[in-house]
């Protein structure tokens, strides 16, 4: 079995996300996305944040035909150990991530997939931020 590993906050969905996640599953067998937990989100994001609580995230998200499973991290390596444990085939991250560190790559056995940018939609920015 082939599995794929996406990971962010997902706070406030948009088509951004869906075309990721679609993207993400037509790599491989099984998806798994990791979500930022409440306290790491409103840590680097502020006060306003998040919109909706992790539990909230994960429901939506089970509910997208693309995903297969998703867990909650909140810390760097809470999510290492995650992506360790799971050992994906790949890792998929939004080409911003080109020149960042991606925690966890190292666990991907066939390395980070970076998936261009659908438009101007961010969450930022459907948020007015």
């Amino acid at each position: 079995m082939s599995r794929i590993w996406v990971n962010g906050c997902f706070d406030v969905l948009h088509i951004g996300h869906i075309r990721l996640f679609e993207y993400a599953k037509s790599l491989g067998d099984w998806l798994r996305v990791g979500i930022d937990s409440d306290y790491r989100i409103k840590s680097n994001k502020g006060e306003n944040r998040p919109i909706n609580s992790w539990d909230v995230r994960l429901e939506f998200l089970m509910s997208l035909k693309y995903i297969d499973d998703v867990v909650v991290f909140s810390s760097d390596d809470e999510l290492r150990l995650s992506v360790k444990d799971y050992a994906p085939k790949y890792m998929v991250v939004g080409e911003e991530y080109k020149d960042r560190e991606v925690i966890g790559h190292e666990y991907a056995t066939n390395g980070v997939f970076y998936f261009k940018r659908v438009g101007d939609y961010s969450t930022s920015s459907v948020l007015g931020e």
